[in-house]
């Protein structure tokens, strides 16, 4: 009786320990997706070694697509919440939109639809910003940036505002095109990152 009592109790622990696991997806563009790196170097990856390392048990699903645009996330985004059921949205989209020189106000429409999506779904949302290089001009720059932080305070969800600090501008650490991040950047996108991500676990 004591050992099926010990048995019952470590089934109890292991189901516990499942159900708390939960899903952590990633929708986003080139810079999630790795573009021009081993995907094994990226962000997400460091990601998922990170959750491991601090105890955490959440599955991480990339489903970056190098390219995409907000409104291609948005198209997505209601087959990825019905097969993966996640507990928490990470967005980084808009990039596209922007040096393609989309309206901004269609950005933040996409990008609030897609939290609404996924907050009817049961997932929290996090909203990774991103800012535009000067050349763009200062009016349009300074609309696109605006998007994050309009669209995060009406939606009432965390920010990073800027998901390139520290990375955006420097030679180093961008690859040769000027608009990925090249490995040696990786790291600081996680930091960027993690401490708005981990409360939300």
């Amino acid at each position: 009786m004591r050992v099926w009592f010990l048995s019952a109790g470590l089934a109890l622990m292991c189901m516990a320990q499942s159900a708390a696991a939960g899903t952590v997806l990633i929708v986003g563009d080139s810079i999630s997706a790795g573009f021009g790196l081993d995907t094994r170097l990226g962000w997400v990856s460091l990601l998922e070694q990170r959750l491991k390392r601090e105890g955490f048990d959440d599955k991480v699903v990339n489903a970056s697509i190098s390219g995409d645009t907000s409104a291609g996330g948005q198209a997505r985004l209601p087959a990825l919440l019905a097969e993966h059921k996640p507990e928490l949205v990470i967005l980084e989209l808009g990039g596209n939109d922007g040096l393609r020189g989309l309206l901004p106000t269609q950005l933040q429409q996409n990008l609030a639809a897609m939290i609404d999506s996924s907050r009817a779904s049961g997932a929290k949302v996090l909203l990774l910003g991103m800012q535009l290089p000067p050349n763009y001009g200062a009016r349009y720059t300074k609309a696109f940036a605006e998007v994050y932080s309009n669209v995060a305070t009406e939606k009432k969800i965390p920010l990073v505002p800027f998901f390139l600090d520290g990375v955006g501008g420097h030679p180093d650490l961008m690859q040769a095109d000027g608009l990925h991040p090249a490995a040696g950047a990786q790291d600081k996108l996680l930091e960027n990152v993690w401490p708005t991500l981990k409360p939300l676990l």
